[in-house]
């Protein structure tokens, strides 16, 4: 048998599940796929292994979040794919903006309590010197 898998990025307020009608169709988290069919599970977990590394060499974040966004917003969705493990918060905010491909909107987003958290937007042509090299944030 010949598996091929492809994996997309949708932002999480566009996704939709249509499952019609059909039972046991549902998102689940990685950690808790249930057993699949033939290699899907392998399959399924080597895509997981290109994620985490494309996020970690390309802009490919900045395409599932809204055009601004806080550094929080980033951080929470490189937790989300690489482990609460892979750096603490002060160290990535630094890191990223030395960098200099993140631009500071001049607007501020207040969510709830504590200051408001200022917006920022993906400079893709400041980017380009570091397409294809690994961004290290630990």
């Amino acid at each position: 048998y010949l598996s091929v898998s492809h994996f997309a990025l949708v932002r999480f307020e566009e996704a939709e599940l249509i499952a019609d009608g059909v039972s046991g169709i549902a998102w689940y988290p990685l950690s808790r796929v249930p057993k699949l069919a033939f290699d899907h599970n392998e399959i399924l977990n080597y895509g997981y292994q290109r994620l985490r590394n494309k996020l970690e060499y390309s802009p490919i974040a900045f395409d599932v979040l809204p055009e601004t966004f806080t550094l929080s917003d980033l951080y929470q969705l490189y937790v989300t794919v690489l482990g609460e493990g892979f750096s603490d918060y002060s160290n990535f905010r630094a890191r990223l903006l030395k960098l200099g491909f993140l631009e500071d909107t001049g607007i501020k987003a207040s969510r709830g309590a504590g200051r408001p958290a200022s917006l920022y937007r993906f400079d893709a042509a400041a980017f380009e010197q570091f397409k294809d090299k690994p961004m290290v944030f630990i």
